[in-house]
């Protein structure tokens, strides 16, 4: 069992390095995008703030699992139009990348909803005061809406993070060639034929990076809400 487990270990271990691969780089696509789009969302405006409102609840009103479908089976069918851009064919064209942009779209949107809420409800006197301050509009959301809703938000979207951990184990579906955790598990399982021990390896990885990532968002908080605690 011990020679076993060495066999596989560069395996999982590098199924652990693509899923925080898949993880923290849309993560971050997705935050940045997300930022200025929920600013958007809470336009007056219903040209600026529906397409961002569409955009949100198709991301949030469909499976992951069927967004990846559709970016690269989808897509897959306009291979001949697609292949007259180049740069777009090879990207679309490979499951790594499918896979980032479905990831970045999907938490993108469940992002979007997070700071929204948490921007909306920024106390109104906070915004006063900048008023009675002479604060422009951008002045007030860069200076005063954007720093308190950042880190008012930061316990939801620890969460956001962590769902789209768990959501990389649906990447197996497209074949990506550089496995990730379950994907060196089902490797392991139709190599050897055990059918529990390779899973509940994977069980503990993803266990592991959760906490992990609980860990580093909880100093976060910490450091970053420390204001809103109660002084003794």
């Amino acid at each position: 069992m011990n020679s076993l487990f060495a066999d596989y270990a560069p395996l999982f271990a590098n199924g652990v390095w693509v899923t925080l691969q898949l993880t923290f780089i849309s993560s971050l696509i997705g935050l940045i995008f997300a930022l200025p789009l929920a600013f958007a969302a809470l336009s007056r405006n219903p040209l600026i703030s529906t397409p961002v409102a569409s955009f949100s609840y198709f991301f949030r009103g469909t499976p992951l699992l069927i967004q990846i479908y559709l970016l690269y089976y989808g897509l897959g069918q306009f291979s001949a139009e697609l292949r007259q851009i180049p740069w777009l064919w090879n990207i679309v064209k490979q499951p790594y990348w499918c896979a980032i942009i479905a990831f970045s779209m999907n938490t993108c949107a469940y992002t979007i909803e997070i700071f929204k809420g948490s921007f909306k409800n920024t106390p109104k006197g906070e915004i006063e005061a900048a008023i009675a301050m002479g604060m422009s509009k951008w002045q007030i959301f860069y200076r005063v809406i954007f720093p308190s809703g950042f880190r008012r938000a930061l316990p939801a979207y620890s969460n956001e993070v962590i769902f789209m951990l768990h959501g990389t184990a649906q990447v197996f579906v497209i074949a990506l060639t550089n496995l990730d955790i379950l994907g060196a598990a089902n490797r392991m399982k139709n190599v050897t034929f055990l059918q529990f021990t390779p899973y509940l390896i994977a069980a503990c990885l993803y266990l592991a990076i959760t906490f992990l990532l609980i860990f580093i968002f909880k100093k976060c908080e910490k450091r970053w809400l420390s204001y809103l605690q109660p002084a003794n």
